[in-house]
Formats: C-alpha cells, structure tokens, sequence
C-alpha cells in the first residue's frame, strides 16, 4: 500500500507546471484533503447549529469555541517538543492527533448543553494542538529553499480543496435532512481517514535523523526560541493574522445568517447560500494558490505578509459594507469572501516559509509549535470578541469590521519593524 502512494505521488510529481516537491508531501497532502472534506461539513456549521438549533447565545458559543485554544495551547506546546523528540518523532505525533480530533467530533456530536460544547471543543482544541506543529514540520522538513513557498502552498491547496468540497455537500445535507449532529459524524470519520493514511503512508521525515552534537534538551530548546527576537517579532503580527482568520470560520457564518439581510425577504442568507458563499471563498483561494504564491516568491516575506494585510483590510471593509449598504448585499459578501481568499493565500506560504528559515533543523517542531500557539492566541481573542459582538445592536455589530480594518495598520507597522531586524 505504502508503494502504491509513493508511485501516485511520483507520479503526481511529474506535472510540468508544478514545482519538485517530495513524494511524501503528496500522500500526506492526500491525507489533509480527505480529513478537510470532514473539517469542511462542521467548521462554518458549528455556530449556527449551536446558537439557531440549540439555543446558546452567540457569546456564550464564541467562549465555547474560543476554549478550544486554552487546551490547545497545551496540545502545541507538547506537541512541539514530541514531534522533534527522537523517541516518538513527527508521524506518531500525526496519528495521536487525528484520534483525538476524532473523539472530539463525536463529542460535539452529543452536544445538547454548553457544558457539553466546552467538553468537546477543549478536546477538539488538544487534537489540533498536537497536529500543527507535527504537519508542518513534516511539509518543511520534505521542502528545500528553492521551492519551500511552493511546497507548503501544495499543502494548503489540499486543504482549501477539501474544506470547498465539504461545505458544499454538508450545504445539501442539511437541506436534505436538516440534522447538523450528521455534521459531526461525518468530520469524525474522516480523521479516522487521515488516521489510516497517516499510518499507511507516512514515514518518519529525514530530519528526524539527527546527529548527537546537534540534540537539544527539551527546555533548552524553547529557551532558545523565546530568545530568538526576530521570531519573537513575527509572532507579534502573527497574532493579528489568526485573530482575523478567526473571524473567517465563527462570526461570519452567523453574520451572514442573522445580520445582513436579502432585500426580498428581509431576513438573512439560507443555509444553502452560505454554503456556496464559502465555497466560492475556497474555490478561488484554490484558484490563485499557486499563482499568487509564484508571484509573492519574488518578494521578502515581509513583502508578502503586507500584502496579505492590506487585502484583509479591504476585506473587513466591504464586510460592513455589507452589513450597512441599502441593497446588493449578495455581491458585496461575495466580493468581500473573495478578497479574504487572496489575502490567506498571500499569508500563509509566506508564514511558514519564514518559520522554516528562521528555525534550526533539529528544532522546528518547538519553533511551530510556538508558531501554532500564535493561532491558539488569535481564537481565543477572535471566538469570544466576535461572539460578544454579535449579541450587540447591529451598529455596534457592524463596527467590529472598521476596527478589524482600521487594526491592519498595526500590523503593517509590525512588519516594517521585522523587515528591518531580519536585514540585520
């Protein structure tokens, strides 16, 4: 089986318009593609179940959601250090956390209460701790310098292609059964998936193979991170970055639902409509992966990760537009999910590439794994701030996107300040 996959890859490999990337980059691309179908039924359904099925109030579920973070902070932290241990090494670190996230699905799954939903998303949050620093360590350690954009590129390209396919058809299931518990069902089995072609297909990274001199102690490794300045800057702006992707996945379905509403009925978009919202959101971040990350590898990372965040600021901005124009609320939502794609394709290659760069060979799993916390940080700031906001009269609503918008300066002022230390 595990020939078999290699073989695929290769042959994958060989088209002529991508770049050479490692055979195991594509099994586990595959696996990604297939737990993301599952990722995709849940991720933008989960509030509006929680809150229009169940009866939560949206703060309450934004806290609920947003818990999910404190147990991710030490799924990431562990994670970090076991996926660069040489005893248990980035693959045992994947399959421990795909059989979590798989337990926490089914937890949601029961949900009734919202005791019920922390217990669930504090699961789910440890889940996903142990896989970020774990995956991309693997895409990084199968990457080379020429082509390290373009291999974590590939990577979100699996994951934009299976979050598009699952919404849609969780979209057509809810339409057709109207059971969002299925959601969850569904999202379960498929990191039972991921779980199997982790196993099956995955070995042990290279850059696991590490010499005697080159070991660092656990502790010593993440006293050194911590004093990395440079890595402690990008931190900073990436905190921004994961507080405005967090909008993304909680605050704006329920938008969409409850706040901006259709001229002709006066209430807010079907769930069938959001579903191709979003959809059209990853198809077209699917569409511009490659080209834009072609286009930005010609530019400084923080170059590209400036770009990135004046496109989110555009982005929140036709979001109020949105939410206050008298009519065409349609196109300017579908403007905005646009906008939102090129500014997470801009971001996310550029992000990791830089992790990679800056992080030792024997310590990028702790480098990620602090690099996974900043996303850990942004959802819990991003989950509860979005929550509280939607509880609020609809102008009060609608001014959390000029803040969004107007805080990119921010960013950008962080990024100038990287741009110039990393030149040092």
């Amino acid at each position: 089986m595990t020939f078999k996959l290699m073989k695929l890859a290769s042959q994958s490999q060989s088209s002529s318009w991508l770049p050479s990337i490692h055979p195991q980059v594509w099994i586990f691309a595959i696996g990604r593609f297939l737990s993301e179908v599952g990722t995709g039924f849940t991720l933008f359904y989960a509030p509006i179940f929680f809150v229009n099925q169940l009866g939560l109030s949206a703060t309450s579920v934004g806290v609920a959601l947003g818990s999910a973070s404190i147990s991710g902070i030490a799924g990431r932290i562990a994670g970090g250090s076991l996926a660069d241990s040489e005893y248990w090494g980035r693959r045992r670190t994947l399959l421990l956390a795909t059989a979590i996230s798989a337990i926490a699905s089914l937890v949601l799954a029961a949900t009734n209460n919202f005791t019920s939903l922390v217990i669930g998303s504090l699961i789910s949050g440890l889940g996903i701790g142990f896989y970020w620093p774990a995956a991309e360590a693997v895409v990084a350690d199968a990457s080379q310098i020429d082509n390290r954009r373009e291999t974590f590129a590939i990577a979100r390209l699996a994951d934009n292609l299976g979050l598009a396919i699952g919404i849609v058809l969780a979209g057509f299931l809810i339409a057709i059964i109207g059971n969002y518990r299925w959601l969850f069902v569904i999202d379960a089995i498929s990191f039972m998936v991921f779980f199997g072609v982790v196993y099956v297909g995955i070995a042990e990274t290279e850059q696991q193979q590490i010499e005697e001199s080159e070991k660092t102690e656990h502790f010593a490794a993440w006293m050194a991170v911590l004093s990395d300045r440079r890595f402690l800057v990008y931190i900073a702006v990436n905190i921004f970055f994961t507080i405005y992707i967090s909008q993304i996945h909680s605050t704006l379905p329920l938008y969409f639902k409850n706040f901006v509403l259709v001229e002709s009925t006066a209430k807010g978009f079907a769930e069938t409509t959001i579903s191709r919202l979003f959809a059209w959101h990853l198809v077209f971040a699917i569409i511009c992966q490659l080209p834009v990350t072609s286009i930005l590898k010609r530019c400084s990372h923080t170059l590209a990760l400036t770009v990135s965040a004046i496109f989110w600021a555009i982005g929140f901005g036709l979001i109020w537009v949105s939410g206050t124009a008298p009519s065409h609320h349609l196109l300017w939502v579908t403007l905005a999910l646009g906008v939102f794609a090129v500014a997470i394709v801009s971001y996310t290659p550029s992000a990791a590439s830089l992790v990679t760069e800056l992080a030792p060979k024997n310590q990028r799993g702790v480098y990620f794994s602090i690099n996974a916390l900043c996303w850990a940080i942004g959802y819990f700031i991003g989950h509860p701030l979005g929550g509280w906001a939607l509880d609020q009269p609809q102008n009060i609503t609608n001014s959390l996107w000029l803040c969004f918008s107007l805080s990119v300066a921010i960013t950008v002022v962080i990024l100038q300040y990287l741009n110039r230390i990393l030149a040092e």
